[in-house]
């Protein structure tokens, strides 16, 4: 049954099939750009490889992402990234949203006494405050 000689895959019969209905020119341009392609795709391949070995050599930081081709915006900054800046007082604090509000920042009282709560607002349904002490007062009431 068999003569000895492999048998082709079915993706090379199509492919085969598909180019042999094409003049000889158009074959072998299709065949030198499906080349051309693996090339460069080998070439970006070794250059990426090249550029994330020099960036660990040098000690700059890689990201894996951006080693990937799936970096951030903030990964493709160059010049106009902002410069890093060296803190003077490691226990400075960082600025908040509330200490740039200027004039409409709320007043700070002198002397906090005490913070008020709700029952402060009640006004005529506060409930009142009896004389007596101790829980036994408030239930004989």
């Amino acid at each position: 049954m068999s003569a000895g000689l492999p048998q082709a895959s079915v993706t090379s019969q199509i492919f085969e099939s598909l180019l042999g209905f094409l003049p000889d020119w158009v074959q072998i341009t299709v065949l030198a750009l499906i080349v051309l392609a693996v090339l460069a795709s080998w070439v970006v391949k070794i250059k990426r490889k090249i550029a994330y070995r020099r960036a660990v050599r040098t000690g700059q930081p890689v990201h894996a992402a951006a080693q990937h081709g799936q970096g951030r915006g903030a990964d493709y900054l160059g010049q106009y990234a902002p410069q890093q800046t060296q803190q003077t007082q490691p226990a400075q604090r960082q600025g908040t949203g509330a200490d740039h509000l200027g004039a409409y920042a709320p007043q700070r009282q002198a002397e906090p006494a005490q913070q008020p709560s709700g029952a402060d607002f009640l006004g005529a349904y506060a409930p009142q405050q009896r004389q007596g002490g101790g829980p036994s007062a408030n239930a004989s009431a």
